[in-house]
């Protein structure tokens, strides 16, 4: 079977990317990582010691990097719907975040402790039309939201990949009722092309 034209250009572009070259250079999962790593550089989100969850972890390059960075002390529990390689620091479960069994399973593994961090690097399989896929990937923001909303510790922070679009300005309003501060962040690793930002909300009220 042929490949598409924007299946070729995407892979194209991913072994041509100096992020994918960097990444596998310095050992790390994914180019992804580059993208936290400035955000963390600019907000200071990572400190030993802390309970942070990351969802939509797969294949696992930003609990990689979290755990370097809240040892000691600190753990990763991250979920995802793959399977994610074990790495020390990080606990990891395997499901559907949109399940309510797995959204349960999450909060025993959190077993009450308050968590610092929660951020999500989650996207939905899109398939090209944004009428679908807007809502499908604000739904996914939405429950982040509540989780975050359940289980951050007052003066936590909640990181998020978002995607522009309808229901993008209520959100923006929700948050910042519930946070301090909200900023909306684009790392240069983000691709150009990518409608993708990502909203920090700082300071759990």
């Amino acid at each position: 079977m042929a490949r598409s034209k924007s299946s070729s250009r995407w892979l194209q572009e991913h072994f041509d990317d100096p992020y994918v070259l960097q990444a596998q250079k310095e050992g790390w999962r994914s180019r992804a990582i580059f993208k936290l790593k400035e955000l963390n550089e600019k907000d200071q989100l990572l400190k030993p010691g802390m309970l942070v969850l990351d969802l939509g972890a797969a294949p696992g390059g930003w609990s990689q990097y979290t755990a370097q960075h809240i040892s000691p002390g600190g753990e990763v529990l991250a979920l995802d719907i793959l399977p994610v390689e074990p790495y020390a620091g990080v606990t990891f479960l395997q499901g559907d975040f949109t399940d309510d069994a797995v959204f349960e399973q999450l909060l025993t593994l959190i077993k009450n402790r308050p968590v610092d961090l929660v951020m999500s690097d989650m996207a939905p399989n899109f398939s090209g039309n944004k009428a679908v896929d807007i809502p499908r990937a604000m739904y996914l923001v939405e429950l982040t939201l509540d989780l975050a909303d359940r289980v951050l510790k007052p003066g936590g922070n909640v990181l998020m990949k978002v995607f522009q679009g309808e229901g993008y300005e209520l959100l923006l309003a929700q948050m910042r009722q519930q946070y301090t501060k909200v900023v909306t962040r684009k790392p240069q690793a983000s691709r150009a092309r990518s409608s993708e930002i990502y909203l920090l909300g700082q300071k759990k009220r």
